[in-house]
């Protein structure tokens, strides 16, 4: 009798030991939110104008012994904004602005720099006070436009974006190159010159913008 008392003890405990669980029949699905979608903020559409304090061009310059590299003051210019992206804009450039910044302000260098830079030989700014860039298209994150320097205008391309910020919307480049003989700036250009060693200046220097623009 204990025998069987005690059989039927054991299977009751396989039983309990081997039935399968109850599932959920509604499994909890984890609803993962895109992060770029989470961070990302409409930008209103409209037309900006440029806010010329916050706005900054950044250049550099090559030659083989080193690199020079400072700024130029965005003078004025507008932006217009649909659907969240760029549709058009235009910008002046004060070209009496160039600054040198690898150098001290209060080295007798940098103000020679600045004035070979505002030259005949170079920029011409006594004749030519502004630079302008104006966009034609927009290609996804791809800005096209031309670019007017001493009277010139070549077409030029940058990938780019907006950023909403407090007081506006700031347009961000990436850095990309210009070939300054394209605007026939010759001085020390192996284009143009023979014999220069390594005296020469690279004929492309590098430009990145970060241009503030507020809604009118």
């Amino acid at each position: 009798m204990k025998k069987v008392f005690l059989f039927t003890l054991v299977l009751g405990v396989l039983f309990v030991a081997c039935k399968p669980e109850k599932k959920n029949d509604k499994p909890e699905v984890k609803q993962e939110v895109n992060k770029s979608e989470k961070s990302a903020v409409k930008i209103s559409d409209g037309v900006y104008s440029v806010n010329a304090a916050a706005s900054t061009l950044n250049w550099k310059g090559f030659k083989p012994t080193g690199s020079h590299n400072g700024t130029v003051k965005v003078k004025d210019g507008s932006l217009t904004i649909s659907e969240g992206k760029i549709k058009d804009g235009k910008f002046n450039i004060d070209m009496s602005s160039i600054t040198v910044l690898d150098i001290p302000a209060d080295d007798e260098y940098n103000k020679k720099l600045v004035d070979h830079l505002l030259a005949a030989d170079f920029f011409d700014v006594k004749n030519n006070t502004t630079s302008v860039f104006e966009i034609t298209e927009i290609d996804g994150e791809m800005v096209k436009g031309n670019l007017t320097i001493k009277g010139i205008s070549k077409p030029i391309q940058f990938s780019a974006k907006l950023e909403n910020k407090e007081n506006g919307v700031a347009l961000i480049s990436e850095t990309f190159k210009i070939d300054r003989t394209a605007y026939n700036i010759q001085y020390k250009s192996k284009k143009f010159f023979e014999n220069l060693k390594d005296k020469f200046i690279d004929d492309e220097f590098e430009i990145s913008i970060n241009i503030l623009v507020s809604k009118n």
